[in-house]
């Protein structure tokens, strides 16, 4: 699919989000958050924006880029933090540290629950409050709660209803910090509702004690006892920035699913983000074919039959945009599938109604953004190989395999087939031929022998009733080459009694593709057309894949003729050091004792492979 950096940067929207930066291989090289992500994205393609050599070299790299919108810049922070967690993005080595956002920790299963500062979530009967961005307004938070609600800071130990009695109070206690449960000065349950008043407060119910500390702000001010007043503030800022509400991550260790659509005529768009361990941990969004304006009950009905069907995981928890049909049906389904109860809800209010909100606005941006790129990639693929059947005046041609032959001088000639299936290639049909019956630099009788041995092997398996790569046959051949290939694959098709259309992809001078050959005559085409590309990605892949399999058959030729002369080796032990060495040169650099790890090799081996070489 082409992706026009340019036009997609001009499609941004102003909103706070995260982006993800790939390369041609699809891999996730970058992953940040902006508060602005039309800003913030379009600055990497600036040539007057100054950057760093990193960011220069991870720019080079962009094939395309992709982004989730969120509701606040906290919220994109999360995110990318947990994608970075996720993908381990090359260029974003500022975070390889491992360095996790801060959560507040109640203690609720203890006999008197403490409250402390952690970086990790775990299993336990404790109650989490966060992830938080600023672990310095954390801190402020969890002594601010000390101050209020005097809540015990030590590591004792209280056992159910049987303690060791201190000989004193500590000196939390002298001033003010701490009601000292160690010398029973606080029953259970009244620290108990000083532990409440601090969850509600962490659950967002902090006006009161934000109007407590503004009171005392304006006092002190009042007083003009400014540095006093100055605390106050910052406090009632900490209380602020740590109290912002954030949908990306529940506090609850729960697995979910956040599932909405969004549709437009007879394209649809299902945005799914997944929340594993409290933690939103990556997004997916599916394209379906719809009827025009179909509603949103039943294109969300087909998506959970058909997703959750075939996925290996199922959540307990699916929270979707809106009922769907056969809701309880579907539920007691996935509930046998998963071996315990699956719920399907639909919210209304509060976190999880926002999460599908979220979700719901991604999928519509998917949508809008994609329908273009839909179009441009029909055009490229179904399209172009419309266009190239009806230049050969062929129906629709579906199925298109083309072959090549790859040799040095004659040396272990190899040919090679690739398959395309509605303009794109499908990989796991491609085959590989290691030529047995032909001597030396002869592409002719080489291709001879692939095409023969191809349609052979399918036609037996046709018979014996096997099922492969092999047994479906092509809509049409292409060769590299022209007049003399072709004849030479019609000829085999001949021998066969098979009938298939067989064209030739023909180079100039300069071995670029200039046209095709069918039906003994020259077709040009329009070099500038996605046909004409098609065509020469076509043979493009044809020629790679024939030179990667001739380069490894060299490479592994070179080894065994080098380590065929050393002393003790033979083909078992040749291959144990290929297995753990994985090639020649591993082999001449390592030292006797790491020889010996290679499966068979003992000492007088080793010595003899390194004397060998050195």
């Amino acid at each position: 699919m082409v992706f026009n950096i340019q036009e997609e940067l001009k499609k941004l929207p102003t909103q706070p989000g995260v982006y993800l930066m790939h390369n041609k291989s699809d891999e996730i090289i970058y992953v940040g958050k902006a508060i602005n992500l039309r800003n913030r994205v379009r600055q990497y393609f600036r040539e007057s924006t100054q950057k760093t050599s990193k960011i220069e070299k991870m720019v080079s790299n962009i094939s395309y880029f992709e982004y989730i919108v969120t509701d606040s810049e906290l919220e994109a922070l999360i995110l990318e933090c947990n994608l970075i967690k996720e993908h381990n993005p090359k260029y974003n080595t500022m975070l390889k540290d491992g360095k996790t956002y801060p959560y507040i920790k109640v203690t609720v299963g203890e006999a008197f629950p403490r409250i402390l500062f952690t970086r990790e979530m775990k299993k336990d009967k404790a109650k989490y409050f966060g992830p938080y961005t600023s672990a310095g307004a954390v801190n402020d938070i969890i002594e601010l709660l000390k101050k209020i609600y005097r809540i015990r800071s030590c590591n004792r130990t209280f056992s159910e209803g049987n303690h060791e009695k201190q000989s004193r109070a500590c000196l939390n206690y002298h001033i003010g910090r701490c009601n000292a449960p160690c010398m029973d000065y606080v029953s259970k349950e009244e620290y108990r509702k000083s532990v409440e008043g601090a969850i509600s407060f962490l659950s967002g119910d902090y006006k009161p004690v934000i109007k407590e500390l503004e009171d005392k702000m304006y006092a002190a001010s009042e007083r003009m006892e400014f540095e006093e007043a100055a605390s106050y503030r910052d406090l009632i800022n900490s209380v602020k920035h740590v109290t912002q509400k954030q949908k990306i991550t529940s506090e609850e260790m729960e697995n979910r699913d956040i599932i909405a659509c969004s549709s437009m005529e007879d394209s649809a768009v299902v945005q799914v983000f997944f929340i594993r361990d409290g933690r939103l941990i990556g997004r997916e969004h599916f394209h379906m074919n719809i009827d025009h304006f179909e509603s949103k009950e039943s294109i969300l009905s087909q998506f959970v039959k058909q997703y959750y069907g075939g996925t290996p995981f199922i959540p307990k928890e699916l929270v979707i945009q809106t009922e769907i049909e056969d809701m309880e049906l579907v539920q007691s389904w996935l509930s046998s599938i998963l071996g315990q109860k699956v719920r399907i809800i639909v919210p209304k209010r509060g976190e999880k109604h926002k999460l599908v909100e979220l979700a719901a606005k991604n999928a519509s941006m998917v949508l809008e953004k994609d329908s273009e790129k839909i179009k441009r990639e029909e055009a490229r693929t179904i399209g172009a190989m419309k266009r190239i059947s009806d230049m050969l005046g062929l129906p629709y041609v579906t199925r298109v395999e083309a072959f090549d032959i790859s040799n040095t001088s004659g040396f272990q000639s190899v040919g090679s087939m690739v398959v395309y299936e509605n303009g794109k290639p499908k990989r796991a049909d491609y085959r590989k031929f290691k030529i047995k019956t032909v001597k030396g630099p002869d592409d002719y009788k080489s291709m001879k022998e692939v095409l023969t041995r191809r349609f052979n092997h399918g036609l037996e398996q046709i018979a014996d009733d096997e099922e492969s790569g092999f047994t479906r046959f092509p809509d049409l051949i292409m060769m590299d080459g022209g007049r003399g290939q072709v004849n030479i694959a019609l000829e085999v098709l001949e021998e066969l009694k098979l009938s298939i259309p067989v064209c030739g992809m023909v180079k100039d001078d300069h071995h670029r593709t200039r046209g095709l050959y069918f039906n003994n005559k020259e077709i040009d085409i329009d070099v500038t057309s996605e046909e004409f590309r098609l065509i020469t990605r076509i043979q493009d892949e044809a020629h790679r894949f024939a030179i990667e399999y001739h380069k490894s058959l060299r490479g592994k030729a070179q080894v065994q003729s080098v380590l065929d002369d050393i002393e003790g080796i033979g083909p078992a032990r040749r291959k144990a050091l290929m297995r753990y060495f994985k090639s020649l040169e591993d082999i001449k650099g390592a030292g006797v004792e790491e020889l010996m790890m290679a499966d068979g090799i003992n000492r007088n081996v080793a010595e003899n492979i390194y004397n060998f070489f050195h």
